[in-house]
């Protein structure tokens, strides 16, 4: 049951995903097809799919998009935990409090960034209608970007990566220890779920605001392959968002911003209260509550 609730869930996600790297490509092709289709192209990402080389690529690109996530997700927490314990111990503070919130939060996204690198490199080339025939899966992307490319090429855009996850991770943690501390302390596991979506789902929001700049750029830092002897239009991410600001406006920073806060917000708070129901299990099984 878990697992086809995960394979559900990773679909519908992999659809507003897909959704979204097109419109920061300004994919012109993908935008007029999404104006014909309406709001409800966030939704069935299949009808999308003959945009990206047929309905053969939707499990493939699912089982990146789910690599990807899951990888992500293991990181995220785990490091903020870690950089938590390092940032009390050094600063002699004995719990967390605003600003070292942020900071564990920064640290915890900067280590997730190399973490997902080259998942994202994989995901976003896949996703590439200009590359459809070009990749037959994961593994014979890796295997042609490094062979075409070199083994570093894995790691295009880790700049612009750090930028995204340190602003993302600053923001949702900071923003969960703020809405935390102003709502009514928990009596009891209902009200602690009802906090932890609150604070989480907030905490998404203000993070994807935060960091949707650095998404657009990274994703057309990633989907430039280096070529030897030029110089990429999208190389290091802050000039980037020069770039873009310069040739499209400030709102082209933002593309892809609803789908990207459809699952982000909501799913922010869904992940702290699943983090935290974990944790309080595993701390049950060693007696610790």
């Amino acid at each position: 049951m878990h697992q086809q609730t995960n394979a559900i869930c990773q679909t519908i996600a992999a659809g507003q995903e897909y959704r979204r790297r097109r419109l920061q490509w300004n994919d012109r092709l993908f935008q007029e097809n999404r104006q014909e289709r309406g709001f409800l192209a966030i939704i069935p990402w299949h009808l999308c799919s003959h945009l990206n080389g047929g309905s053969e690529k939707v499990a493939s690109q699912i089982c990146d998009f789910a690599l990807a996530n899951d990888a992500v997700r293991a990181t995220k927490f785990a490091a903020n935990d870690a950089w938590g314990k390092y940032y009390r111990n050094i600063f002699g503070m004995a719990k967390m409090n605003q600003q070292l919130s942020i900071l564990t939060g920064a640290s915890a996204g900067a280590t997730e960034a190399f973490v997902v690198v080259p998942f994202e490199l994989v995901k976003i080339r896949l996703q590439d209608r200009a590359s459809a025939g070009k990749y037959n899966g994961m593994i014979d992307c890796v295997t042609k970007i490094v062979k075409e490319e070199g083994p570093l090429a894995m790691y295009n855009g880790l700049e612009s990566t750090l930028w995204r996850h340190i602003l993302w991770n600053s923001g949702y943690f900071g923003v969960i220890f703020q809405i935390k501390s102003l709502l009514p302390e928990a009596k009891g596991k209902a009200q602690q779920v009802r906090n932890d979506l609150i604070a989480g789902a907030a905490g998404g929001t203000v993070g994807t605001i935060l960091n949707t700049p650095m998404d657009v750029v990274k994703s057309r830092i990633q989907n430039s392959p280096k070529i030897a002897g030029s110089v990429p239009k999208y190389n290091w991410a802050w000039p980037a968002v020069g770039t873009v600001m310069k040739e499209e406006g400030f709102a082209a920073l933002y593309k892809g911003f609803l789908p990207k806060v459809l699952r982000l917000g909501p799913g922010g708070g869904i992940l702290l209260v699943v983090f935290t129901g974990v944790m309080d299990f595993f701390k049950n099984i060693r007696g610790d509550l």
